[in-house]
Protein backbone atom coordinates (compact mmCIF):
# COMPACT_ATOMS: atom_id res chain seq x y z
CA UNK A 1 0.00 0.00 0.00
CA UNK A 2 1.23 3.36 -0.70
CA UNK A 3 0.71 6.38 1.32
CA UNK A 4 1.56 9.70 2.32
CA UNK A 5 4.66 9.97 4.91
CA UNK A 6 4.48 12.89 7.94
CA UNK A 7 8.20 13.10 7.38
CA UNK A 8 8.01 16.01 10.20
CA UNK A 9 7.61 13.55 12.98
CA UNK A 10 10.81 12.05 14.14
CA UNK A 11 9.98 7.99 14.33
CA UNK A 12 8.97 8.30 10.12
CA UNK A 13 11.93 10.59 9.47
CA UNK A 14 13.83 7.72 11.63
CA UNK A 15 11.94 5.10 9.23
CA UNK A 16 13.03 6.61 6.13
CA UNK A 17 16.67 7.05 6.99
CA UNK A 18 16.80 3.63 8.20
CA UNK A 19 16.14 2.98 4.19
CA UNK A 20 17.61 5.63 2.94
CA UNK A 21 20.93 5.12 3.50
CA UNK A 22 21.49 1.19 2.79
CA UNK A 23 19.43 1.89 -0.92
CA UNK A 24 22.20 4.84 -1.27
CA UNK A 25 25.35 2.74 -0.26
CA UNK A 26 24.30 0.25 -3.01
CA UNK A 27 23.99 3.35 -5.28
CA UNK A 28 27.52 4.46 -3.91
CA UNK A 29 29.02 0.94 -4.68
CA UNK A 30 27.52 1.05 -7.92
CA UNK A 31 28.82 4.34 -9.42
CA UNK A 32 32.06 4.67 -7.35
CA UNK A 33 31.46 7.17 -5.69
CA UNK A 34 30.25 7.35 -1.86
CA UNK A 35 29.73 11.09 -1.74
CA UNK A 36 26.04 10.88 -2.19
CA UNK A 37 24.06 13.37 -0.52
CA UNK A 38 21.57 11.12 0.63
CA UNK A 39 24.37 9.78 2.38
CA UNK A 40 24.82 12.62 4.70
CA UNK A 41 21.44 13.00 5.63
CA UNK A 42 20.15 12.81 9.09
CA UNK A 43 16.73 12.70 10.86
CA UNK A 44 16.57 16.10 10.97
CA UNK A 45 17.87 17.50 7.65
CA UNK A 46 15.25 15.11 6.68
CA UNK A 47 12.44 16.35 9.05
CA UNK A 48 13.49 19.75 7.36
CA UNK A 49 12.99 18.92 3.84
CA UNK A 50 10.19 20.76 1.92
CA UNK A 51 9.80 17.31 0.02
CA UNK A 52 6.58 15.96 -0.19
CA UNK A 53 6.98 11.75 0.35
CA UNK A 54 5.08 8.82 0.09
CA UNK A 55 5.83 5.34 1.62
CA UNK A 56 5.29 1.94 0.39
CA UNK A 57 4.10 -0.14 3.15
CA UNK A 58 3.81 -3.86 3.37
CA UNK A 59 2.03 -4.05 5.80
CA UNK A 60 3.03 -2.13 8.33
CA UNK A 61 6.16 -2.19 7.95
CA UNK A 62 8.01 0.67 5.24
CA UNK A 63 9.87 -1.03 2.72
CA UNK A 64 10.45 1.31 0.13
CA UNK A 65 9.69 5.64 -0.56
CA UNK A 66 9.20 8.51 -3.16
CA UNK A 67 9.45 11.99 -2.76
CA UNK A 68 9.51 14.92 -4.69
CA UNK A 69 9.26 18.78 -5.33
CA UNK A 70 6.33 20.03 -7.38
CA UNK A 71 6.59 23.82 -8.60
CA UNK A 72 3.24 24.68 -10.95
CA UNK A 73 4.96 23.24 -13.85
CA UNK A 74 7.14 20.38 -12.80
CA UNK A 75 7.54 17.81 -10.48
CA UNK A 76 11.18 16.87 -9.59
CA UNK A 77 11.72 13.32 -7.96
CA UNK A 78 14.61 13.78 -5.35
CA UNK A 79 14.13 10.62 -4.04
CA UNK A 80 13.42 7.16 -5.22
CA UNK A 81 14.33 4.70 -2.31
CA UNK A 82 14.06 0.38 -1.99
CA UNK A 83 15.41 -1.40 0.91
CA UNK A 84 17.87 -3.55 -0.19
CA UNK A 85 16.11 -6.15 1.19
CA UNK A 86 12.50 -5.36 -0.81
CA UNK A 87 14.89 -4.71 -4.52
CA UNK A 88 13.21 -6.69 -7.44
CA UNK A 89 9.62 -6.67 -6.10
CA UNK A 90 8.09 -3.99 -8.35
CA UNK A 91 8.41 -1.17 -5.75
CA UNK A 92 10.04 1.07 -6.93
CA UNK A 93 7.91 0.77 -10.73
CA UNK A 94 4.94 1.38 -8.01
CA UNK A 95 6.03 4.33 -6.77
CA UNK A 96 6.85 6.21 -9.76
CA UNK A 97 3.55 4.58 -11.81
CA UNK A 98 1.70 6.57 -8.83
CA UNK A 99 3.45 9.53 -9.14
CA UNK A 100 2.44 9.00 -12.95
CA UNK A 101 -0.77 8.35 -12.40
CA UNK A 102 -2.29 9.92 -9.13
CA UNK A 103 -0.02 13.11 -8.78
CA UNK A 104 1.17 14.14 -12.01
CA UNK A 105 -1.59 16.34 -14.00
CA UNK A 106 -0.35 17.83 -16.99
CA UNK A 107 3.36 18.36 -15.11
CA UNK A 108 6.61 17.73 -16.67
CA UNK A 109 8.50 15.34 -14.34
CA UNK A 110 12.32 15.14 -13.50
CA UNK A 111 14.68 13.08 -11.98
CA UNK A 112 18.44 12.16 -12.13
CA UNK A 113 20.10 9.16 -11.08
CA UNK A 114 24.13 7.75 -10.89
CA UNK A 115 24.85 7.36 -15.25
CA UNK A 116 25.96 4.08 -13.81
CA UNK A 117 23.13 3.13 -12.13
CA UNK A 118 21.73 0.66 -14.74
CA UNK A 119 18.86 -0.78 -12.72
CA UNK A 120 16.98 2.94 -12.33
CA UNK A 121 18.30 3.95 -15.58
CA UNK A 122 16.32 1.22 -17.05
CA UNK A 123 13.32 1.20 -15.07
CA UNK A 124 13.16 5.01 -15.66
CA UNK A 125 13.30 4.23 -20.15
CA UNK A 126 10.54 1.03 -18.94
CA UNK A 127 8.55 3.92 -17.60
CA UNK A 128 8.86 6.29 -20.85
CA UNK A 129 11.03 8.85 -19.40
CA UNK A 130 13.26 10.56 -21.58
CA UNK A 131 17.49 10.79 -21.06
CA UNK A 132 17.51 14.55 -21.70
CA UNK A 133 21.20 15.67 -20.20
CA UNK A 134 24.49 14.18 -18.65
CA UNK A 135 26.23 16.17 -15.69
CA UNK A 136 29.36 15.13 -14.30
CA UNK A 137 29.19 15.77 -9.95
CA UNK A 138 32.73 15.92 -9.43
CA UNK A 139 35.98 14.19 -11.10
CA UNK A 140 34.69 11.51 -13.07
CA UNK A 141 31.58 10.93 -11.70
CA UNK A 142 28.70 11.81 -13.77
CA UNK A 143 24.53 11.88 -13.16
CA UNK A 144 22.01 11.31 -16.10
CA UNK A 145 18.72 13.29 -15.81
CA UNK A 146 15.42 12.14 -17.32
CA UNK A 147 12.23 14.04 -17.93
CA UNK A 148 9.07 12.37 -18.66
CA UNK A 149 6.43 14.91 -20.00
Amino acid sequence: MIKAMNIKQEETAREALGIQLPAYQIEAELINFHEIPPLKDKVETIMASREQFFGYYIESQLTGFISFEETAGEIDICRMVVHPNFFRKGIAKKLIQYILHTIKGHKKITVMTGEKNYPAKNLYLSLGFIKVKTVEVADGIFLSGFEKK
